[in-house]
């Protein structure tokens, strides 16, 4: 899949220090970049009339697609094929026909801050924001895709700000994040904000653009600032990253820029909405990156009537002098050195990257600034087999380091791993609880043990709450590898895999939590030996308080899972726990611990955990008034919209499902949302009808009764 640059801020890299500023290979496309995205994106398209030059007019693909505007006017010419220019002055819900594929629907999940099992991972002080391009401007699927090879991150106990990065003059250059992603990171506390990006002339940058977003009407109000917090509202997301590198402009300009910022968060604020800055425009109206907040752009990020944006990400041209300077001076305005984030270019060379660390976050002393991470998805692009298990093992060499893990760090070789620096933060605090470890992407869709999809997928708002801090490993013998493992699960795409000669029982720490426990509180484990393995007994370890410091190790209770039979098979099979002996306390953490009952290797499978209180029971209620919105077919092959009312009561997602003429019950796709796109429902044989079927699911994965409806194929036989 191409997946391409534009988007990318074309002075992200850091320069040397005595380089005048110039663009970087890794430039923003211009206008020809969505023609070379489209190359990859083609529209499904049928001819319907007359187009204006007495062609056919194109009637647009049935797929949703990432919404991208411009502020109000359209660059000249037309756009690239595959590529719809927007006005967002004029955007409103009633007329967005994929409102119901881009509206995330989970809420943002509370935090809280275990002790870390890093002695230097420090609490209170630095966190980290992340600019992530998840896709191409344009054609980016709202949904999820037929494909394994998506970015799924999962370390999000380490990021306080997502940046869904993109934007280009060719498409749009205001990116809403889509629906997905906003639920993955919502489900760990994780906010997400869409992206403002006014580009560099050199790369079609256009200055109507910025007098277009800052523009204020008759009364004085600025009314993209206001379409900007209605469409997060409306989106379900959480504020605007806004960068206006497009040069230029004058004084006026920059305090007309301040006041739309002023607007912009005073209007979202009351709704938990924030506003980052990037340090390019200053004062003076012109673009200039100081690497630094100071004089020139302090005003953007505080002046004398307040806060204007709630965070800054300061430009790669930083110091460590420039760094240290301005975090005194956001103390000196009354805000936290820590609402700055410091930019790490990760785009081209991730874990190799020349940082100067002990200008951020140093060991011995105070972290002076946040992180910026600029383009982590290094983890796959960079990859040649970029299967989800080989991704996932960089992925886990970036956040977490070359050891693998966060307690036992390998001596620091010029990388300096997130989970060693930053404590790592939980939403795990309420009964029910459950995780069967899917990471929103994989290779087949499983559910109790048993393949029901034999086709890649791509779901992220589908990911699990997964373990924060991976992996904690504790024993007296070699340690065994744990990997997120796609070869075989339980439910979704992948289960935790624990590999190697066991020469002393493993513990292996799962999630920190702040369970509370009463006298019908149980803890069930789906778990497995993988062929090849010898038996294991499996203990759960339950922690009833914390560490006494950072890096002092988990004081766990171990109880055991099975009788002495157990593992003697290779299936699947659950064990429980009664916590019921601890009622009245809190389970601070959650750990397995497997002993080998052989001399060979250990190779053993955890499907699914949950904690939940067996007095209390319920199954979601089921969907209602399925139907469907909108189809395509030819040649045996349609493309289906889907809609329904969504369940009422507590609920985790939705799933679709086609059910065949031999009787079996084929896995389509997910939601959190009410709505879905199947790209390509393929007739089966000679049916009359496609027959569909969606279910809702809840925390510990209890299907609904369903609701189904059909789709009839044009020409019946």
């Amino acid at each position: 899949m191409y997946e391409p640059d534009h988007g990318v801020d074309p002075h992200s890299a850091p320069l040397p220090r005595s380089s005048p500023a110039r663009p970087t290979r890794r430039a923003v496309l211009a206008a020809g970049a969505g023609a070379a995205a489209s190359a990859a994106w083609p529209a499904r398209a049928t001819a319907a009339g007359e187009g204006p030059a007495g062609g056919p007019t194109l009637q647009p693909d049935l797929a949703p697609y990432a919404s991208y505007w411009f502020p109000d006017s359209l660059p000249e010419g037309t756009p690239g094929p595959g590529i719809v220019w927007r006005s967002l002055r004029e955007w409103s819900p009633a007329s967005d026909p994929d409102l119901a594929h881009n509206t995330a629907t989970v809420p943002l999940a509370r935090r809280f801050t275990p002790v870390p099992p890093h002695p230097g991972a420090r609490v209170g002080q630095a966190r980290i924001s992340s600019l992530v391009s998840f896709g191409p401007t344009s054609g980016n699927p709202s949904q999820g895709s037929a494909t394994a090879d998506r970015y799924a991150l999962t370390h999000w106990a380490y990021i306080d700000e997502l940046v869904f990065w993109g934007g280009s003059s060719g498409e749009g250059i205001v990116l809403a994040p889509n629906a997905p992603v906003v639920d993955a990171a919502h489900r760990n506390g994780v906010r997400v904000l869409g992206n403002v990006f006014l580009p560099p002339v050199a790369y079609g940058g256009d200055l109507r653009w910025t007098h277009d977003l800052v523009r204020r009407d008759a009364s004085g109000r600025y009314p993209i600032a206001e379409q900007l917090v209605r469409v997060a509202r409306t989106y379900g997301f959480d504020g605007w990253f806004v960068n206006a590198e497009t040069d230029g402009g004058d004084s006026a300009l920059a305090s007309r820029t301040r006041g739309f910022l002023r607007a912009l968060r005073a209007a979202g604020e009351s709704h938990g909405l924030r506003v980052t800055w990037y340090d390019a425009m200053n004062t003076t109206g012109r673009v200039g990156w100081q690497g630094a907040l100071n004089a020139l752009n302090q005003d953007f990020f505080e002046d004398r009537f307040g806060t204007v944006a709630d965070g800054m990400f300061v430009d790669f041209r930083w110091t460590a002098r420039t760094l240290a300077e301005s975090g005194a001076l956001a103390e000196r305005l009354g805000r936290s050195r820590h609402e700055l984030w410091a930019a790490v270019d990760t785009e081209s060379r991730g874990w190799d990257a020349d940082v100067d660390w002990d200008a951020i976050v140093p060991r011995g002393r105070d972290h002076v600034v946040g992180i910026g991470f600029y383009r982590p998805e290094w983890t796959r692009d960079h990859l040649t087999d970029r299967s989800p298990g080989a991704f996932h093992r960089a992925d886990d060499r970036f956040w977490t380091g070359e050891s693998l893990d966060p307690a036992r760090p390998a001596p620091e070789s010029g990388w300096r791993a997130p989970a060693t620096v930053v404590a790592d933060r939980s939403t795990v605090a309420a009964l029910p609880f459950g995780c069967s470890f899917n990471t929103g992407h994989g290779e087949r869709w499983y559910e109790a043990g048993e393949v029901t999809s034999s086709a890649p997928w791509s779901l992220l708002g589908l990911q699990d709450v997964l373990p924060g801090r991976r992996w904690v490993v504790d024993t007296d013998g070699p340690r065994p590898s744990v990997t997120l493992d796609f070869d075989a699960a339980w439910r979704g795409g992948s289960s935790l895999l624990v590999d190697g000669v066991l020469t002393a029982p493993v513990a292996v720490g799962l999630h920190a939590t702040r369970l509370p426990l009463t006298r019908t509180t149980v803890l069930d484990l789906v778990h497995a030996r993988a062929p090849g393995g010898v038996p294991v007994t499996v203990e759960v370890g339950v922690a009833v308080r914390e560490p006494a410091a950072p890096g002092e190790p988990v004081p766990y209770a171990w109880f055991g899972v099975d009788g002495p039979g157990s593992g003697s098979g290779s299936g699947w099979r659950t064990g429980r726990v009664d916590l019921g002996t601890r009622a009245g306390g809190t389970a601070y953490a959650l750990a397995v611990r497997i002993t080998a009952r052989g001399t060979g290797p250990v190779r053993w499978r955890l499907g699914a955990l949950s904690v939940h209180d067996t007095a209390v029971r319920r199954r979601p209620a089921a969907p209602s008034a399925l139907r469907v919105d909108a189809s395509a077919q030819r040649g045996g092959e349609a493309s289906v919209r889907l809609s329904w009312g969504r369940a009422p009561g507590p609920i985790r997602h939705h799933e679709v499902y086609r059910l065949l003429p031999d009787g079996d019950r084929r896995f389509l796709g997910g939601t959190c949302g009410a709505a879905l796109h199947l790209p390509a429902v393929t007739r089966a044989g000679r049916e009359r009808a496609a027959r569909f079927e969606v279910r809702a699911v809840d925390e510990l994965y209890t299907l609904s009764d369903p609701a189904r409806t059909t789709l009839t194929w044009d020409d019946p036989e």
